[in-house]
């Protein structure tokens, strides 16, 4: 992982869930934010799918996992899966 002199990592990491697998070597994973409406004040759930880079295919339909930018991997993939977080049930 790339490391600033502070300690920081230029790379942006999400957590989210697996929602596909059927790729080789690829995950689809969801990821959900809260945002709050800017009228209503409500708070608004969002959610996003990024490609993800599996190189074992351990990733399972529903693991809780966490992903981390990276160059261009693909046309569409640019996160790698850092760790599985959580198995799904079953």
């Amino acid at each position: 992982m790339e490391e600033r002199q502070e300690g920081k990592s230029r790379r942006k990491t999400r957590v989210g869930t697996v929602v596909s697998n059927k790729m080789d070597k690829t995950v689809v994973v969801r990821v959900e934010r809260l945002v709050r409406h800017p009228v209503y004040k409500k708070y608004v759930r969002r959610k996003s799918t990024f490609k993800a880079h599996d190189e074992a295919n351990a990733c399972q339909i529903g693991d809780q996992v966490l992903v981390l930018e990276s160059r261009p991997l693909s046309k569409d993939k640019h996160w790698v899966v850092l760790e599985i977080l959580k198995r799904a049930a079953g």
